[in-house]
């Protein structure tokens, strides 16, 4: 079927479950059987909106999901109406980001309701991402990772409450919210430094939050890689702190030379590329170095 065809049968299904819920809400209707008739058009909704997206009419799409899921809540069928809340999000992402955030604050609020916290956690991500490509807006996107880690955390899911705890982390110390930043990364690498799992990822949590140290206090700095290398010795081998205690040195000295012509940072950078991140904390710190206070933004 083509894609008009399939519009048309989608509109199709959609005039035949408005005739159904009108008939559930006439007086006869309501005496005989009206919430079999809104169960009905439920399925319509869900098959037109199913419909809908094999046309790739998303918006339509998501009306139609999010229509149904109205009507499964007025029939107190709350796993359902969630689940279509999901699929009407889903199906907005592609035409209406905010109207996408409104369908998965619903299901949330409708998963939260049923202690499905989770469930309600990974939504959360899932509105958080949209925030960041885009509505971009990272202030929004941050309490929805929060939220998120949060609830994560309530659930005993160590693991996926401190990965959105790190992008917390990230752009808190991108808007130099920078002890909120270091907060996080220690928090994560005290808990990485004693599971045999997650211990590699240690030293790269304690690296950035000394490169956030560096970016506000250097003595803090050298005082926090020194606190890193007794909690966890391995991390003085690492080619991470090595880097902070070279840059360290270079702030001393007010080497004028920007952090990444230094020998220890091409180095790292041949072994493992610089992420965005910190090619902005490096440039950040060359500032720091050579006692230059303008913003970098």
């Amino acid at each position: 079927m083509a894609a008009a065809g399939k519009e048309a049968e989608a509109q199709r299904l959609l005039s035949e479950a408005d005739r159904k819920v009108r008939g559930a809400q006439s007086f006869l209707g309501g005496l005989f059987g009206g919430s079999s008739r809104l169960e009905e058009a439920c399925e319509c909704y869900a098959r037109a909106a199913n419909m809908f997206k094999m046309a790739k009419n998303w918006s339509a799409a998501g009306s139609a999901f999010s229509r149904a899921a109205q009507l499964q809540l007025q029939l107190q069928s709350k796993h359902d109406a969630a689940s279509n809340f999901v699929d009407a999000g889903n199906a907005f992402k592609k035409a209406d980001p905010q109207e996408a955030v409104n369908c998965l604050l619903r299901a949330i609020e409708i998963y939260t309701d049923m202690g499905r916290f989770t469930i309600a956690a990974r939504h959360h991500v899932s509105i958080a991402e949209i925030y960041e490509a885009e509505l971009v807006d990272i202030e929004k996107a941050i309490a929805h990772y929060e939220q998120a880690a949060d609830y994560y955390k309530g659930e005993e899911s160590t693991s996926s409450a401190n990965k959105c705890l790190l992008k917390v982390a990230a752009y808190a110390a991108q808007l130099e919210q920078f002890p909120r930043a270091i907060d996080i990364y220690e928090q994560v690498g005290a808990v990485a430094m004693d599971s045999p799992l997650l211990k590699y990822s240690a030293k790269e949590h304690f690296f950035r939050a000394a490169l956030c140290h560096f970016c506000v206090d250097m003595l803090n700095a050298r005082l926090a890689v020194q606190r890193y290398e007794e909690m966890f010795p391995a991390f003085s081998d690492s080619r991470e702190c090595k880097l902070v205690k070279k840059l360290l040195e270079a702030h001393e000295e007010q080497n004028v030379d920007p952090p990444r012509s230094l020998p220890q940072v091409k180095e790292f950078d041949a072994v493992s590329r610089l992420d965005p991140w910190l090619t902005t904390a490096l440039l950040r710190i060359k500032r720091t170095i050579r006692g230059e206070e303008e913003d970098l933004r």
